[in-house]
């Protein structure tokens, strides 16, 4: 019998026009380019601006621009997915007001929230449903608007995150390309080093709750590199082990886009060199789910069908993963 897997047929991602620059930041905190560059390798990042405008508006552009790109009409497709930290309003779901927005009708469609690490685990579920061969075409959207959440009197957070959005069309594949194989995991453990404390049901909005500014971004640095660096270097080279991959087996590694020394760690681990790295660190800084969908987009033109591609994030919770799969096209 034939195995069906997932594969990934279509990419296409979109950004914000407005850029906020290093030296932009420069007059907005006590900071500098050279220092940002240094630690992070981010130099610029793309920031949603209007009223009214969340997550779902970049999703929905990524979204429109994919389907037409694949010649998709939005009643073909049977699912999406939407992997969000920053959801337009607690409900209804991110997915849903994206369906809305593109045409998309009487289908499912959910959010995923697993911080940075979310477009992977979208993928990993996505794909349950074609090789299953319940579902024909699934969208899987990375989309975050984090300029939402940060708060720009803090340094320490201020200069990493950046807007922005990627969808994936899935489809089945015969014939050995797609997800291979993916790994998952978590660590509640993490929660205090990084979160976003104001806005649940824990601690809902309250004057105190804004004043003491529970409902942006809480990092602190030197844990999260610690556990990132382990944890993601740790979860690529297990997902090689397992699949007998080694550095040369591997065309391309697409990391989530954190930090310059977390990606260019686990690139050493693996044994991959940096010429097979995806990295667009520089121009879009961190943009949570849709790092990794961004990546793929910009360096879409250098793939070709058959490529092994393992993806590796980690994110808030603590979340991380990793998955293995050859390109579809």
């Amino acid at each position: 019998m034939t195995q069906i897997r997932a594969s990934i047929t279509g990419i296409h991602g979109y950004v914000p026009d407005y850029i906020l620059t290093n030296a932009e930041l420069e007059q907005m905190v006590a900071t500098n380019d050279e220092w940002i560059v240094s630690r992070t390798g981010i130099k610029e990042r793309h920031i949603l601006k209007g009223e009214g405008l969340g997550s779902s508006h970049m999703g929905a552009e990524a979204v429109k621009g994919l389907l037409k790109k694949t010649n998709t009409a939005p009643e073909d497709i049977d699912l999406l997915i939407c992997a969000t930290t920053t959801p337009d309003f607690i409900f209804p779901c991110t997915a849903n007001l994206i369906c809305d927005m593109v045409g998309i009708r009487n289908v499912g469609s959910f959010d995923i929230q697993a911080a940075c690490s979310g477009f992977v685990y979208a993928l990993t579920m996505a794909s349950q449903f074609i090789e299953t061969g319940k579902y024909k075409k699934v969208i899987v959207v990375g989309a975050d608007k984090m300029s939402s959440i940060v708060d720009y009197t803090d340094r320490k957070t201020c200069i990493l995150f950046g807007d922005g959005a990627g969808a994936a069309l899935l489809e089945a594949d015969t014939e050995g390309n797609g997800i291979i194989d993916s790994i998952i995991r978590s660590d509640g453990s993490g929660y205090p080093y990084l979160n976003q404390k104001g806005g649940g049901s824990r601690y809902p909005p309250t004057h105190e709750t804004v004043d003491q500014k529970m409902h942006y971004v809480f990092q602190d640095g030197a844990q999260v590199f610690k556990f990132a660096v382990k944890n993601m270097a740790d979860i690529a080279a297990e997902i090689m082990e397992k699949n007998q991959l080694d550095g040369h087996s591997v065309d391309w590694l697409v990391p989530h886009q954190a930090n310059r020394r977390i990606i260019e760690a686990t690139a050493n681990r693996m044994g991959v060199g940096m010429d097979k790295v995806m990295m667009n660190i520089d121009r879009y800084g961190n943009t949570t789910s849709a790092t990794i969908p961004l990546c793929l987009w910009d360096f879409e033109s250098k793939l070709k069908k058959g490529d092994n591609l393992v993806l590796a994030a980690f994110g808030g919770g603590f979340t991380w993963g990793a998955l293995y799969l050859k390109w579809g096209y």
